[in-house]
């Protein structure tokens, strides 16, 4: 049986020393960076962190363009939440949605001249940030531990459509 296993489904079994230092310095990481990576990116251009990787997502797909439900997952939002931000990219004339002509229960998001120069003016500012905050503390073998251990957590949930 491995640690985080029990004979009985309704025992605690309660963390190590280890255990808890590992939890508490993940949690704590997911709470401040979000925060510490938004903050230039609304000085500099007025995007969120959902915002911006909302644009540098479709961006980085072929064409610039997207499902929406990939999208969502991609920048790790709920769909509504994606719906209202996309409507505000729209009326801005960052994106444009359409039919996805392969399968029209899901709809695309596709980026326009004017979002990708957006998220091309943001993306300075944003690498710059991950960079300071994130990735320059980090030797080469923490970095490839960190994409490990991220790649181990991250886990997408399975379409039921």
């Amino acid at each position: 049986m491995s640690t985080s296993e029990t004979s009985d489904p309704g025992e605690t079994l309660w963390l190590t020393p280890d255990e808890k230092e590992a939890w508490t310095g993940l949690v704590s990481l997911v709470l401040l960076l979000p925060g510490r990576l938004e903050s230039p990116l609304q000085h500099a251009t007025g995007l969120t962190l959902f915002e911006y990787l909302v644009l540098s997502h479709i961006s980085e797909a072929p064409e610039r363009r997207l499902r929406m439900s990939d999208l969502a997952y991609l920048a790790n939002g709920s769909l509504s939440r994606l719906s209202n931000v996309v409507k505000r990219f729209e009326q801005r004339g960052w994106v444009e949605r359409s039919p996805d002509p392969d399968d029209g229960r899901y709809t695309i998001a596709a980026l326009t001249d004017s979002g990708y120069a957006m998220v091309v003016a943001a993306a300075p500012t944003h690498v710059r940030s991950v960079r300071r905050i994130v990735l320059d503390p980090l030797t080469a073998a923490d970095r490839q531990a960190l994409a490990r251990i991220a790649a181990k957590l991250r886990v997408r949930p399975v379409d039921l459509s």
